[in-house]
């Protein structure tokens, strides 16, 4: 039951303490502040990450054409290794894990892109279907490649979002011609990618054609697969499965590891984001050690009215206080500096955190700093909790003390 008399005096005990009360409750609302920044702040770091890997799967791994390091068998090094449709053809039937396959070619020289009197320079790439995985690439309109398109040597193309905003304005561009290098090509699709506007200027042909056409004939830039979530964990033995299997074909050394460039976005994501769940929980460490800091603040002070209200505690009790009332009314102001100073301190960071998701401009290392609002009240709770832990002590002392000796004290 609400009180008013005992809340008359915990206010009129703060009014009494205004300064001492003030930096007390300063502490706590610094310490949940600088608990819910930092932890947004490594909340911003962590989505920069997952941003960066959200152009291309996580779980795939991605084989470039390399440089030899080290001499083998008598051949000196720096030989360069060329991936070729053989690679591709061998990966597929030798390695059993991959769940997606995807041959890929640069076309470095293929960028003029013309629809009846509008012109641009874009990307062009030749690949199967199976890049919509490793790319996370979304199909908005029409088709990809397909089997058929590569079979036949199809003269189609799945274009990038950029590309038709460019090129056709407002027009459907599905089943019209673009010339690409002066060579006519049927739009087949429209496709958006996670990666950004320069991912969206780009197109993508079958690999067959890529090669047949633009004399790229058995070449390859890259050789990219995904793997099934439940064999994710093999991906380093996956890796060096291939890269032997690459090895006994263009002769070179398995543990030269220059000869063919290889990028494990399943390694690299865990160990970024190790890095910044490492970074994480120093985040808690120091919002909790500041949180504790406030806490004894709390306690201190309440250890410190206890101590100037000895006699007035000695004098109730002997008019017939009961130790719980006592107990009751020192918890209760405790509990009160506590959580008012922790809801400003949240209410302040909070605010801040919007400020920064307002003005801050979202970067590829620093995205979106925010925290979840559940973490948030947990916090709160915590230390409400923990306020009443800084009131109970001073309070259990307090509810000790004999009349008669309270009576006596100066």
């Amino acid at each position: 039951m609400f009180d008013i008399d005992k809340w008359q005096e915990i206010f009129a005990s703060i009014r009494k303490n205004r300064l001492r009360t003030f930096l007390t409750g300063f502490s706590v609302a610094w310490g949940i502040f600088m608990l819910i920044v930092l932890l947004g702040t490594g909340n911003g770091l962590g989505n920069g990450v997952k941003f960066q890997f959200s152009h291309d799967a996580v779980n795939s791994v991605w084989f470039n054409n390399g440089r030899t390091s080290v001499a083998y068998d008598g051949i000196q090094p720096g030989r360069d290794i060329k991936l070729t449709n053989q690679d591709y053809e061998a990966i597929g039937k030798s390695v059993k894990t991959i769940e997606h396959l995807s041959p890929r070619l640069q076309l470095w020289e293929v960028n003029q892109y013309n629809y009846k009197n509008r012109y641009g320079s874009f990307s062009t790439k030749g690949c199967n279907y199976d890049m919509i995985f490793a790319e996370k690439i979304v199909i908005t309109k029409g088709r990809f490649i397909n089997d058929l398109d590569i079979k036949e040597c199809r003269k189609i193309c799945s274009i990038g979002q950029q590309i038709v905003e460019e090129l056709f304005k407002d027009e459907d561009p599905i089943d019209q011609l673009i010339n690409i290098n002066g060579i006519p090509f049927k739009v087949v699709g429209i496709f958006k990618d996670a990666g950004g506007p320069d991912d969206n200027r780009r197109a993508y042909i079958p690999i067959s054609t890529s090669q047949r056409v633009f004399g790229n004939d058995n070449k390859l830039d890259q050789i990219i697969f995904t793997l099934p979530e439940s064999d994710m964990e093999k991906s380093e033995i996956i890796r060096d499965e291939v890269y032997t299997l690459l090895a006994q074909k263009h002769h070179f050394d398995p543990a030269d590891k220059k000869a063919v460039f290889v990028w494990n976005n399943v390694i690299e994501f865990k160990r970024i984001m190790g890095l910044i769940n490492g970074i994480r929980i120093f985040v808690w460490i120091i919002g909790i050690g500041t949180l504790i800091a406030g806490i004894v603040g709390v306690s201190n002070i309440m250890m410190i009215v206890v101590k100037e209200r000895t006699k007035e505690i000695g004098i109730r009790k002997a008019l017939g206080a009961t130790p719980f009332s006592i107990v009751s009314l020192i918890i209760q102001e405790s509990i009160f500096i506590t959580a008012l100073s922790g809801y400003i301190g949240m209410m302040l960071g909070i605010g801040l955190l919007a400020l920064a998701q307002k003005y801050i401009p979202d970067s590829e290392y620093f995205r979106k700093p925010d925290v979840e609002f559940s973490v948030v009240l947990q916090a709160l709770a915590a230390l409400i909790f923990a306020g009443l832990l800084a009131g109970f002590f001073p309070a259990r002392k307090a509810a000790k003390i004999q009349p008669i000796e309270a009576l006596r004290a100066e």
